[in-house]
Parts: structure tokens; sequence; C-alpha cells
């Protein structure tokens, strides 16, 4: 499954698959229409990302088994896409939290070159965007890398750093929570910890059990604070 996915993400970049639906909101649009508004007293939370909050769901389903727990991550994905469907997989959805984690395939070019700025500035128009529809937002630290196995030839530990460093300054500056995965899950070196992950990028069920255990600390925190400005 992991040979298919990267074979898949080598064709979309290199134009063999081309698709009219560039941002994919197709893939979730029926179980979007069958979820509805949230239910009284539900505490709905959507995780958006790429593949590394998709195969959250499907390397450690518990997580979000009998939890208001959305996700709506999708492989490959960049932050121009993410912000294209963000209405669709977010807004409508009437969370009351957001947890947004995205970037490293801007890093590695998947839908082209992306600056530090670029990025950056996708990830602040969704939580702007989330923010003026009463969304609270919980914005994800990149987990950290040194190459990525569809892409040789690539550094993108310098951009990580710098994405985190400007994505976390801009949390504190706005009262937006930010969620660290990247402090606990690096080496001195700059990699991802081998025993949080399978390819040197995407975290394997230890690492989604560490970042679960992350996020629902802050997801709690959130909810509380919410409850006391009521």
């Amino acid at each position: 499954m992991i040979k298919i996915r990267f074979l898949i993400i080598f064709l979309v970049m290199n134009g063999v698959i081309l698709s009219q639906d560039w941002a994919n909101l197709k893939k979730y649009k029926k179980q979007n229409a069958k979820l509805g508004p949230p239910k009284e007293n539900e505490n709905r939370i959507v995780f958006f990302g790429n593949s590394i909050t998709e195969s959250w769901s499907e390397l450690y389903p518990e997580y979000f088994s009998g939890k208001d727990y959305i996700n709506r991550g999708i492989s490959s994905q960049t932050t121009p896409q993410m912000s294209i469907r963000f209405r669709a997989d977010v807004i409508d959805l009437q969370p009351k939290i957001v947890v947004v984690l995205a970037g490293t395939n801007d890093i590695a070019g998947n839908t082209g070159p992306a600056s530090i700025k670029m990025i950056t500035d996708n990830i602040m128009s969704m939580a702007e965007l989330a923010i003026k529809n009463k969304i609270h937002v919980i914005l994800s630290s990149v987990l950290p890398a040194t190459g990525y196995p569809w892409k040789p030839g690539i550094n993108p530990v310098g951009k990580i750093i710098a994405v985190n460093n400007i994505m976390k300054t801009y949390a504190e500056n706005h009262g937006i929570a930010y969620l660290d995965y990247y402090s606990t899950m690096v080496t001195t070196n700059k990699a991802l910890k081998k025993e949080y992950t399978y390819d040197g990028v995407h975290p394997n069920r230890s690492g989604y059990e560490l970042m679960s255990k992350l996020a629902d600390q802050i997801i709690f925190d959130s909810l509380k604070l919410m409850q006391d400005y009521q």
C-alpha cells in the first residue's frame, strides 16, 4: 500500500495522472453530506491535513473510534489544495475545533516550488478563515524529516524549522493554540525518530500514539478554554 501511494504521488507530480478536481473535493463529498450538522453538545473536531493526517485513521483507528473526531486528510496534498477545500471539508461541517497539519508536501514540491512565505501564508489564511467562522484553531508543527522518499535530493530540514518558527510565533501573537509534535519527535540531526516512523516522513503506529496524546491534551485545554468564555 505504501509503495502504491508513492507511485501515485510520482505519477501525479510528473503529469501522468491529470484531474480536473485538483483539490480532490470529491473525496469526502458524500461523507460530508451524510454527516449533517453537529448534534447538540457534540464537540465536533476536524483533523485537516495530508497523508500524515489521513493515515492516522488507518494505522491507529482506535483514536477516532467513539469520538466526535472527523479525519479530512488527503495524501500528497499541499497547502494551496487544502485552502481550496477548506470550506467544504472544514467550515461546512461546523466543527468546534479544526486541527491543521500541513506544509511538508509544499516543501517537497508536490505541486511545484513553494517558498516559506507561500506555505505560511496559506496556513495563516486557513486559520483566519476558520476564526471568521467561529471555529477554534489548533495549528500543528510540521513533523521533522531529512528527506522525502518520493523526491530524492531535497533537504527539507531548514525549511521545516523556518515554517515551524513562523507558525509558532503567529499562533502566539494571535491567541491560537500551537501543537508542537516536532520537539518531541526530532532527533539531534533533525530527523524523525526511527521508533516513530516507517520511512522517515510518515508516522508509524507508535508515532500516532504519541501524536494522539499530544493532540488530546491541547484539544482538552482548548475545549476548556472555550467553555470558560461561554
